[in-house]
């Protein structure tokens, strides 16, 4: 079943109205007729609601609510992912990745031994791109919400921002021992808040791994292996996701 998000007020008690892009595909590309059912989200609540399609305009598709389906796809807790910025288009493989495991919120982040380095107005540009493909994700893993892409923050500026989260870890590839990282995440109640920093491909360095331990972010190790960027997020991401799912 086809999945569409749209803005609450779009959802009007027994009645949904689709409009902008949507109307185009679900016209023309997916050639879909009255009495079609599909599933709309308002990318808020989490909730899914069943609707049928009744008709087709140019500009809009009226569809008729059937039910609200009250236990959505989210996890029970609020992940936060902070990117370290990677080289070429491994961000986009990684929010789409992201997006898929569950998570909440993905900021991008400007390390010291980050390669690509971003002005203002190429950031702007990246981060409309990467919100783009965190809805595109969201839709084929039928997301109860479109996870939000930051605006590229620094090293500092995230830290600042992860304080919303109850648990916070660092995985560094000079942490020792799987006891802490298994302690940690075994901890992990439903609800609570979490945030996860991961390096570029350079990692972290020795004095931005002190700023994060001073600041209530533990470091954990993934094990003895060096993971690429982007398979560390991942990593993380399917171990969290396998402890919350309800």
């Amino acid at each position: 079943m086809y999945q569409f998000f749209v803005e609450p007020e779009q959802i009007q008690k027994d009645r949904i109205v689709i409009t902008g892009k949507d109307v185009n595909h679900i016209k023309n590309v997916l050639r879909m007729k009255p009495g079609e059912e599909i599933s709309v989200s308002n990318g808020k609540d989490g909730k899914e609601y069943r609707c049928g399609i009744v008709e087709l305009y140019d500009e809009e598709i009226i569809c008729e609510l059937r039910f609200i389906k009250e236990d959505g796809m989210e996890l029970p807790s609020r992940i936060y992912l902070f990117q370290g910025l990677p080289k070429a288009d491994k961000m986009e493989l990684i929010i789409q990745k992201a997006v898929e495991l569950g998570v909440y919120e993905i900021i991008p982040v400007s390390t010291r031994r980050a390669v690509v380095k971003l002005d203002e107005k190429k950031a702007k540009s990246k981060v409309s791109r990467w919100q783009g493909i965190a809805e595109a994700a969201a839709k084929q893993s039928k997301r109860g919400i479109i996870p939000k892409v930051q605006d590229v923050m620094n090293f500092r500026e995230a830290i600042e921002y992860s304080g919303c989260a109850k648990i916070k870890m660092i995985p560094y590839e000079l942490s020792e021992g799987m006891d802490q990282t298994r302690k940690l995440i075994e901890g992990l109640k439903p609800g609570e808040d979490i945030a996860i920093f991961i390096g570029p491909e350079g990692g972290f360095d020795k004095e931005e791994i002190e700023m994060a331990s001073d600041n209530g972010i533990s470091p954990i190790t993934l094990g003895r292996r060096i993971l690429r960027t982007e398979t560390a997020g991942m990593t993380v991401l399917s171990i969290l996701m396998y402890h919350l799912e309800r």
